[in-house]
C-alpha cells in the first residue's frame, strides 16, 4: 500500500530472502537444513489456526523460507556466538555507498526553498490536495508471478468474504480473521485518512468512486486482491493543509531537480549492457544463492565510462533485495531488466563520484558499522528466542534449536513477534548446508491444513476444498 524506502541496517540486512527449491521426493518433508526438517505436520500445526493464512502454495513456500532462514540463524550463533565468521563487509559496502550517493546529492542538487504564499495558493487551486479519504480494506496476497490458479483461489476466497459481508456479517471482524494485510488486520482492515497519491493508482481510482459505507468490487494491485470499503470522506481548509502542502512542493521541487542531476550522470557514463547480460540477471533472480568462481563473478554484464558492473555485484544486490523483488525481475520483459542493471550501473557511477568529491567514509568507520551489524544480527536472534535456550531433559542442543525455531515461526505467524529476515546474509550462513523446500512436501501440507481446518470447522468445508483443489493443482505444475 502506502509505500516506503528505508536506509537502516536492519532494512538492508533483514530484507526479504527465498530458499532455493527443490522437487525431490523426500516423503512427509516440506523442507530441509543439512540435518533439520520441517515436517508436514509441523507446518500443518503451525498454521491450522491461522485462518487469515489461505493454504496455498505461496503461502506455504513462504512459512517454509522463513523457517530455513531461522534454523540458519540458530545453528550460526550455537556454533558462534559471536558471528565473528560472517563477512558483512559487502553489504556494508552497499549501505556505505547510498549514504555517500545522498551527501553527495544534498551537496549538488540546489533549489530554492522559498515559495510566496500566492504562489502557494495558486498551486493549490490547480489541485485537490485538500481531499482526505478513510477507508477499510481485507488483502489477499500473492506475487507478481502467482499461477492463475494461485490468483483464481485468493478471487474465490475474497469473493466470498465478500458475499458474507453483504448478507449481514461484520466487515470489521473479517478483516481482523482473513486480512493478511497485518498491520491494518489488528484494526478491522482501517487504513486510516489519506490523501491523494498515498496509494497505489488502482487502489484509489477504486476508492475515489466509492461512496462512504459503500463496498468495492474486487480491486487488484501489485500486493494482490483487495476488498474496499470507503468510511469517510473530508476536506481540509487550506490554513490547515498549507504547511505540509508547502513542503510537498519543495519535494517534488527536488526530486525534478535531482532527476536532472541524475540523467546528466547517466549521459556521461554511456552505459550499455554485454550479450547475455539480462539472461545472467533472470538466472541470478531465480537463484541468488550459488558460490561463484573468481571468473564467473568478474563478468561484466554492463560497460560505462571508467568501469563495468559485475555478475557478483549483481548478485551481491539481489541477495539483500526480498523476493517479491527478484520475482519481479524473472517476468520483467527487457526494457526493465535494462532500467535494473542501469539503476545499479547510476548508483556504481554516483558512489565513485562522491568517494572523487570527498564523501568517502574511512575504515575505522567500516569496522564499526561491521560490529554493529554483528550486534544487530544477535538481537535479532535474541527477539526470536534463539539465544536462551532452555532444553528440556533428555533434549540435545540440535532438538533444542529445532523446537526454538518452530516456536519463532509461530509466533511469526500469529504476530506475536516481528517477523525477522536475513536477507544477504542467509546466503553466508548457508555455505556449506543444502537448504531446499520440496513440492511434494508442499502439496501435502496443503491437503493436510485443508483436512484438519475443515474437521475443526464445518463453516469452513466448501472453502477449504476449493482452496485445496487449486492450490493442489498449482503444486503439481511444478511451483
Amino acid at each position: 500500500m502506502k509505500m516506503r524506502w528505508t536506509l537502516g541496517m536492519v532494512a538492508l540486512l533483514m530484507s526479504g530472502a527465498v530458499a532455493c527449491s527443490d522437487a525431490g521426493s523426500n516423503d512427509g518433508l516440506v523442507a530441509r537444513v543439512g540435518d533439520y526438517q520441517l515436517t508436514v505436520a509441523d507446518v500443518a500445526e503451525l498454521m491450522v489456526n491461522e485462518e487469515r493464512l489461505p493454504a496455498q502454495v505461496t503461502v506455504i513456500r513462504q512459512v517454509a523460507d522463513l523457517w530455513i532462514q531461522y534454523t540458519l540463524l540458530g545453528a550460526a550463533v550455537w556454533q558462534d556466538t559471536s558471528l565473528s565468521s560472517i563477512e558483512f563487509e559487502a553489504l556494508v559496502r552497499q549501505q556505505l555507498d547510498q549514504l555517500m550517493i545522498f551527501e553527495l546529492r544534498d551537496s549538488v542538487v540546489q533549489i530554492d526553498t522559498v515559495i510566496a504564499d500566492d504562489e502557494l495558493q495558486e498551486l493549490y487551486a490547480a489541485e485537490d490536495p485538500a481531499l482526505e479519504m478513510r477507508a477499510r480494506h481485507i488483502l489477499m496476497q500473492y506475487p507478481p508471478s502467482a499461477s492463475d490458479a494461485e490468483r483464481g483461489g485468493a478471487r474465490i476466497q475474497l469473493q466470498r468474504i465478500r458475499d458474507r459481508i453483504v448478507a449481514g456479517e461484520s466487515f470489521e471482524s473479517l478483516a481482523e480473521q482473513f486480512s493478511q494485510d497485518r498491520g491494518s488486520a489488528a484494526f478491522g482492515g482501517d487504513l486510516g485518512f489519506f490523501g491523494r497519491g498515498d496509494m497505489t493508482a488502482p487502489f484509489e481510482q477504486a476508492v475515489l468512486a466509492l461512496e462512504p459505507g459503500e463496498l468495492s468490487g474486487l480491486v487488484e494491485t501489485q500486493y494482490g486482491l483487495h476488498l474496499i470499503r470507503l468510511e469517510q470522506r473530508r476536506i481540509q481548509n487550506f490554513d490547515e493543509i498549507a504547511p505540509g502542502f508547502r513542503e510537498r512542493v519543495l519535494t517534488e521541487r527536488f526530486l525534478r531537480a535531482e532527476s536532472t542531476y541524475i540523467a546528466d550522470v547517466e549521459t556521461r557514463a554511456q552505459a550499455k549492457p554485454l550479450a547475455g547480460a539480462f539472461e545472467v540477471l533472470r538466472e541470478l533472480a531465480r537463484n541468488p544463492g550459488p558460490r561463484l568462481s573468481r571468473r564467473a563473478g568478474a563478468r561484466a554484464l554492463f560497460e560505462y565510462v571508467g568501469g563495468d558492473l559485475t555478475v557478483r555485484e549483481v548478485q551481491l544486490v539481489l541477495q539483500s533485495q526480498n523476493a517479491e523483488f527478484r520475482e519481479e525481475v524473472v517476468a520483467g520483459d527487457e526494457e526493465r531488466l535494462d532500467g535494473y542493471l542501469r539503476g545499479m550501473v547510476q548508483r556504481k557511477v554516483l558512489a565513485a563520484e562522491a568517494n572523487a568529491a570527498g564523501f568517502g567514509v574511512s575504515v575505522e568507520r567500516v569496522d564499526s558499522m561491521i560490529a554493529d551489524a554483528r550486534v544487530q544480527l544477535r538481537g535479532a536472534a535474541q527477539v526470536l528466542g534463539l539465544l536462551s535456550l532452555d532444553r528440556a531433559p533428555g533434549e540435545d542442543l540440535d532438538q533444542a534449536i529445532a523446537r526454538s525455531v518452530l516456536e519463532a515461526v509461530g509466533k511469526v505467524l500469529t504476530g506475536a513477534t516481528e517477523m525477522v529476515r536475513l536477507g544477504g546474509i542467509q546466503y553466508q550462513l548457508a555455505e556449506g548446508s543444502s537448504a531446499a523446500v520440496f513440492d511434494r512436501g508442499v502439496g501435502e501440507a496443503i491437503l493436510r491444513i485443508g483436512q484438519l481446518r475443515m474437521n475443526r470447522s464445518p463453516s469452513l468445508l466448501e472453502e477449504a476444498a476449493d482452496t485445496v483443489s487449486l492450490s493442489a493443482d498449482t503444486a503439481s505444475s511444478g511451483r
